[in-house]
């Protein structure tokens, strides 16, 4: 139990820094006038480097030990977050654009080795009897969300409070700090590592493992595809007035809107044992739920997609109702989430843990650059409704991959 509660303590940590700075980054350069393309290219080199990260990670954990793999993840993220802050106002765009999508992706390659190392542990360290599992895994990947959206509303209010330079470096401090009491503090109880793994254990020989990597990369497309850029600059263009004051005020709108999501979002993760009955369900049963729950989703952005088409123009009831579709997309995302969440530990072995965990989340890091590329090119080429259109096309893509799950 102390293992979990410092790895879930460091997890928080690392999420609640990486919200703000996704905030931050977002809206700054919005503010500088970047196009919704020029936007999404900011974050794909954080994708990119996930795919690679996630697929070495679960080597270098097996190799090195978990603990090392979680301390380098928040390193990384503290240098990363000192090299946003040497960004220079007299820079070229280019330049500037190289600069930052090179810096987003070491801290992507953070954000990853921490994510692998926390999950991976929880296969390790929860009770086996029951829905122990569901239960400990949920509660650290809700707890994540809850306060990752809690960073997107941090990270937002120090823009507009402090300005872009105060927020980063205030962040690293805070960080350092936590970084340096984790170590000293982190229990015995994770393994130290073996030195016969080999990076080629990496790729997975199990079915359901490699179906359910298919399906998570769609699953996460259809979020990120509106997610990243169509919802932030679309919610900032009908929220402004065009003054100072109204972009202002727009930035804690948009903050605060992306924060209450991402808590919803991990308060239901949190709660999906409960919703979907897991102490009375088989790991079978819990299984062949995992299509029906991602058919329902799809049906949310199918239907705010036709009817921001239809109206073709801004309006106080449409926000609203944007918001209210989003908030229900968040809650069964929300359950479809954590079901694949458990799902990954329940057909993976102890041995295999951080190889298999380490593959199905490179698997979700390309679906995120699917969605993060996606996002910027369909709000460029179709606006708002062709964001959400295709959120509905990828989520029925993922729903074939979890229908082919045993």
């Amino acid at each position: 139990m102390a293992a979990y509660v410092a790895v879930t303590a460091a997890y928080w940590a690392f999420m609640l820094s990486d919200g703000a700075l996704r905030m931050l980054v977002l809206l700054h350069f919005h503010s500088l006038g970047f196009s919704p393309v020029k936007l999404a290219f900011l974050f794909v080199f954080y994708e990119i480097a996930g795919i690679v990260t996630n697929l070495s990670a679960g080597w270098l954990a097996a190799r090195f030990g978990l603990t090392s793999t979680l301390y380098i993840g928040l390193f990384i993220q503290i240098c990363a977050l000192i090299a946003l802050a040497q960004l220079n106002p007299e820079w070229a765009m280019v330049f500037s654009v190289i600069f930052v999508m090179l810096v987003q992706g070491a801290s992507g390659v953070a954000k990853d080795l921490a994510k692998m190392s926390s999950k991976s542990a929880v296969k390790l360290l929860a009770p086996a009897e029951g829905d122990g599992l569901f239960r400990w895994v949920a509660m650290l990947t809700g707890s994540k969300n809850a306060v990752k959206g809690l960073g997107f509303l941090l990270g937002a209010a120090m823009l507009a409070l402090w300005g872009y330079y105060a927020a980063i470096w205030g962040m690293a401090g805070v960080l350092a700090l936590i970084l340096i009491a984790i170590i000293w503090k982190m229990p015995a109880g994770l393994p130290a590592g073996r030195k016969d793994a080999k990076f080629s254990e990496v790729f997975s020989k199990n079915r359901n493992i490699n179906w359910l990597s298919f399906a998570r990369v769609f699953l996460f497309g259809a979020r990120d595809v509106w997610f990243v850029v169509g919802i932030p600059v679309y919610f900032h263009s009908v929220l402004s007035d065009g003054t100072h004051e109204g972009a202002r005020a727009a930035f804690f709108l948009v903050g605060s809107f992306m924060a209450i999501w991402v808590i919803l979002y991990g308060g239901v993760q949190a709660s999906a044992p409960k919703l979907l009955r897991a102490s009375t369900r088989t790991s079978s049963d819990l299984t062949n739920l995992a299509q029906r729950w991602v058919l329902m989703l799809a049906l949310v952005p199918a239907t705010l997609a036709l009817t921001v088409w239809l109206v073709d123009m801004p309006a106080a009831w449409l926000t609203t109702l944007l918001v209210v579709g989003l908030l229900i997309f968040g809650a069964l995302f929300a359950v479809n989430s954590s079901l694949h969440s458990y799902l990954i530990l329940a057909f993976t072995t102890g041995d295999r843990v951080t190889m298999d965990v380490g593959f199905y989340y490179m698997a979700n890091a390309a679906g995120r650059l699917l969605g993060t590329v996606l996002s910027g090119v369909s709000y460029q080429i179709g606006g708002l409704p062709a964001c959400l259109g295709t959120a509905a096309v990828l989520l029925l893509v993922s729903s074939l991959g979890a229908g082919r799950l045993k």
